[in-house]
């Protein structure tokens, strides 16, 4: 009998892990991933930006979460010697009907209390020199980071505080023992007073293997990159973002400085034939079936096709995707950019065909389901973590 599983080891699971054992240090926690490393997935696979909430809705977690969480992960990083640096960004209006848009956004980053700069060309030029804008907003409060290493440094403190960390155990079928969970998996069976769901890719499946229902399905969307040559890296100083479209969901290609020193260019997002398929040709049966078989996603899809045909092509000729990237910096060649890693983003699309623009939490019996953390859900992991762990029952056991 364990006080608590989580199932999942990337970042949210294993920040919400952390959390758990602080508040709860005489209760017993297991942490179970499927895959035989920590962070292989969606934390592994990430731009490394620390996010600072200019995007979303005030009041909302995202919001919240990106602001308070930013500032808790750097100094988090800084206590535990990981690397990060406060880089900054600039999201930059290329033409004159984004400039309505770019105001829209720097009032919301004003009313989610942040410090931002309304700039001219001018001032955008001083910042990055080779950035053709009208005009841009400049964000002091981004930066980057390596989130597996994070993620690491999570798994290290959980297992000091007594936590019992198991890889290469997969989740197969949940079922009710009275008030208890009982947990089949890949080695063997493990009963819980409490699950907390952080499967990413697969959460709803998770929680519907507990009987919840989340009004929602994920559908994961594949995000590729390009990378600047070594001797193309002058171009970027710091993080370059276009005006986001708000009819669609995802922030445009943009220029990302990594904490390593190299430069990457994306992501564009397209639908993924596999929820963990980071290649063009990779396809599940069942994967694909099951978003294909979702009316909500028709839904999305006639609603988006315009915007998701582009993304299409950038995803299949280098040639649409440098013309994404001129846009913001208009000496960049094709021959300075090579294709480098892609990732998946786990979003929840719910039932009506709009897709969650938040995070997602939903209870269950003795269970509480984390079904939509996609970015910033990184930047976050220790609020998302704590808010968690603040929700989660003492252990009768251990009152």
């Amino acid at each position: 009998m364990v006080d608590f599983v989580i199932i999942g080891g990337g970042i949210i699971g294993l920040s919400t892990a952390m959390a758990l054992g602080r508040r709860f240090p005489k209760a017993s926690l297991l942490v179970l991933e499927k895959e035989n490393a920590w962070a292989t997935h969606q934390t592994g696979h990430n731009s490394g930006v620390i996010h600072s909430g200019i995007y979303y809705k005030p009041g909302s977690f995202k919001a919240r979460f990106a602001r308070t969480g930013s500032q808790s992960l750097v100094a988090f990083c800084r206590e535990q010697g990981i690397p990060c640096e406060i880089c900054g960004k600039v999201i930059v209006a290329t033409a004159p009907q984004e400039l309505p848009r770019l105001d829209a956004l720097h009032e919301r980053g004003l009313a989610n209390g942040l410090e931002v700069a309304r700039i001219g060309p001018e001032e955008l030029k001083e910042i990055e020199p080779h950035v053709h804008g009208l005009a841009a907003i400049q964000v002091s409060s981004t930066g980057i980071v390596n989130y597996r290493q994070v993620a690491e440094v999570y798994a290290r403190i959980v297992r000091e505080q007594g936590g019992d960390l198991r890889l290469g155990t997969w989740v197969l079928r949940l079922r009710s023992d009275g008030s208890n969970t009982v947990l089949e998996t890949s080695r063997g069976e493990f009963t819980a007073r409490f699950v907390v769901n952080c499967a990413g890719l697969h959460s709803d499946r998770i929680a519907r293997l507990s009987g919840v229902q989340t009004n929602a399905r994920i559908v994961p969307f594949r995000g590729e990159y390009y990378e600047l040559t070594p001797e193309k890296r002058f171009l970027v100083k710091h993080l370059i973002y276009p005006v986001p479209n708000p009819d669609f969901p995802f922030l445009g290609v943009h220029f990302t400085r990594m904490i390593d020193g190299t430069v990457h260019a994306g992501p564009n997002a397209v639908l993924g034939g596999k929820r963990e398929g980071y290649r063009k040709i990779d396809f599940d049966p069942r994967d694909l079936a099951e978003v294909m078989a979702y009316p909500a996603f028709w839904k999305l899809a006639r609603k988006n096709l315009g915007e998701g045909a582009k993304e299409v092509i950038r995803s299949w000729s280098k040639a649409a995707f440098l013309r994404s990237l001129q846009r913001l910096i208009p000496e960049v060649r094709a021959g300075d950019i090579v294709p480098t890693h892609a990732g998946v983003r786990a979003q929840a699309l719910m039932n009506d065909g709009t897709l969650m623009d938040d995070f997602l939490l939903v209870p269950g019996p003795n269970s509480l389901h984390v079904c939509n953390a996609p970015s910033p859900g990184a930047t976050a992991s220790l609020e998302i973590g704590r808010y968690v762990a603040e929700r989660v029952p003492p252990p009768l056991s251990r009152p």
